[in-house]
């Protein structure tokens, strides 16, 4: 990495992977032995790591803010079922997980769809493509000509979450900056205060990344 100065260490607390960036000119060897000098506050760090989530029959998932169980059943149908506190389904044992991650990042576009345009319809904006994907670095993304990406995670979060990232996105349509007066619109849109919303983001946002993982 060109601009860096001295070397760095960073621990991805979304994959635990671990990024070493060193100076353009630095030599290898020497930034490998420092990485190895290193290995006790690496360990530390990987420890502290959220745990992997995996998605198994008779395990938990989280959505909207709850875990459910993962209500297997043989000969029950494939298609993914929510139920009050489950997820109901049936098919190959094999492909749970593949199903119920489809199945999830399928609701997170119908709700996020739903209540983008609801929001906007409020604000008196207009709203061209809403998608999403699974960003490393944002929940969200307006572009100016009314395109509005999420991170499906979304929907694994508190509802509550959800709506203060949509309320976030669409005041993007009235501003496209951090001014106070964007921040005023997002208030405004949201009908409240979104700082507990962006903190439990902070405080918890990277365990949503660890779903599916097997540790």
């Amino acid at each position: 990495m060109a601009q860096a100065r001295a070397l760095r260490l960073a621990i991805d607390p979304r994959d635990g992977a671990v990024r070493l960036t060193l100076p353009k000119r630095a030599a290898l060897r020497h930034a490998l032995d420092w990485v190895e000098s290193k290995r006790d506050w690496i360990e530390a760090a990987l420890a502290r790591l959220p745990a992997a989530v995996p998605i198994v029959a008779g395990g938990e998932a989280p959505f909207e803010g709850r875990l459910r169980l993962i209500d297997w059943r043989e000969g029950a149908p494939r298609a993914v079922r929510l139920e009050e506190d489950r997820f109901v389904l049936g098919g190959p044992a094999d492909t749970i997980a593949a199903r119920l991650l489809r199945w999830m990042r399928a609701e997170a576009l119908i709700r996020l769809d739903r209540e983008t345009r609801a929001m906007a319809d409020s604000a008196g904006v207009s709203i061209a493509r809403v998608a999403v994907g699974d960003p490393r670095t944002r929940w969200g993304s307006c572009s100016a000509t009314g395109d509005i990406r999420y991170s499906w995670r979304l929907v694994l979060a508190p509802v509550e979450v959800r709506e203060a990232t949509v309320a976030h996105e669409v005041a993007h349509r009235l501003h496209m900056d951090h001014s106070p007066a964007f921040h005023a619109a997002v208030r405004r849109l949201l009908g409240r205060d979104p700082a507990p919303e962006r903190a439990w983001l902070r405080a918890n946002g990277a365990a949503l990344y660890w779903l599916g993982r097997v540790g």
